[in-house]
C-alpha cells in the first residue's frame, strides 16, 4: 500500500499548521472535494465536543475511503477534548490515530507519522 492522502479541515489554522508539518501528500477539505483513494482525516473539535459541519458534509461524500481520524482540541474542555475524533471513529468504525492540543507538538507529529507508517506496513503485508 502506498501512503494515504491526508485530508484536513482547519478554521483557525491549528490543524493547518499540524498538517503542514506532516511529510505526506495533503489536501484541505472544500465543498467540492471528492477523494477516490485511501485517506486519513485530520480535523478539530468545535462547540461543545461537536464535529465541524464541513467535516460532516465531506465525510458523507467520501467516507468509503476513510482509514482513520485525528483531531485537534483544547484540553481546557476536559472530557470533550478531541471529541470529534471519538464521534467520527464510532460513526465510521475507523481508528483514532491521534488527538492533539491546538496545532500539536513535535511528539504528536512523530506519533501520527508512526501510526501512518504502521498502517502502511500492515496493509503491505496483507496485499
Amino acid at each position: 500500500m502506498k501512503y494515504p492522502l491526508i485530508v484536513y479541515d482547519s478554521l483557525t489554522g491549528n490543524v493547518g499548521r499540524f498538517a503542514s508539518r506532516l511529510e505526506f501528500k495533503k489536501v484541505k477539505v472544500s465543498p467540492e472535494l471528492k477523494v477516490n483513494q485511501p485517506f486519513l482525516l485530520v480535523t478539530y473539535t468545535t462547540g461543545f465536543g461537536e464535529v465541524l459541519r464541513s467535516t460532516q458534509e465531506f465525510l458523507k461524500r467520501n467516507y468509503s475511503n476513510l482509514l482513520g481520524v485525528a483531531s485537534s482540541g483544547n484540553k481546557n474542555w476536559g472530557q470533550l477534548f478531541g471529541r470529534s475524533a471519538d464521534i467520527i471513529s464510532f460513526q465510521y468504525n475507523v481508528p483514532i490515530f491521534c488527538e492533539f492540543e491546538l496545532s500539536g507538538t513535535c511528539n504528536d507529529i512523530e506519533r501520527f507519522t508512526q501510526e501512518v507508517n504502521r498502517i502502511v506496513q500492515f496493509n503491505s503485508k496483507v496485499d
